[in-house]
């Protein structure tokens, strides 16, 4: 689309600037003695301008305007894969603190398990205590 608009405008510049005109001023005396003064603007479209020039010129644009557009093209190309290569290394990283949450996690519920493991047996343990203590 860019190439279009940019080839439009360079025609467009072309034309106008291939376009010759010429103003010619008439001054005609009347039988009654009074002048009246007529002017007229011809224009003439590249009648005297050589094509071969016009098409050397047009092709030279379209040249730029296809590099141009290919440095937009490419450029953009690039970007678009530094976005995709850091989208890929955000998930990846974001994976893989997701594992170890998930790990730390499993750990600290078997951290608890066995401390409540651990604490009953002690209120076993000191429940017989009390209770051998409160026999004698």
């Amino acid at each position: 689309m860019k190439k279009n608009i940019l080839s439009a405008l360079m025609t467009a510049v072309l034309a106008v600037s291939c376009t010759k005109s010429t103003t010619k001023t008439e001054k005609v005396e009347n039988s009654d003695g009074s002048v009246t003064t007529t002017t007229t603007t011809v224009s003439e479209g590249g009648i005297a301008v050589d094509s071969s020039k016009i098409n050397e010129a047009k092709e030279n644009t379209q040249a730029k305007i296809d590099k141009a557009g290919n440095k937009i093209d490419d450029a953009a190309q690039k970007a678009k894969d530094k976005i995709d290569a850091t989208a890929d290394k955000t998930k990846e990283d974001l994976h893989k603190a997701g594992e170890d949450i998930k790990n730390e996690a499993d750990k600290v519920g078997k951290d608890a398990k066995e401390a409540a493991k651990k604490g009953a047996s002690k209120v076993e343990e000191a429940a017989k205590k009390l209770k051998e203590d409160l026999s004698k």
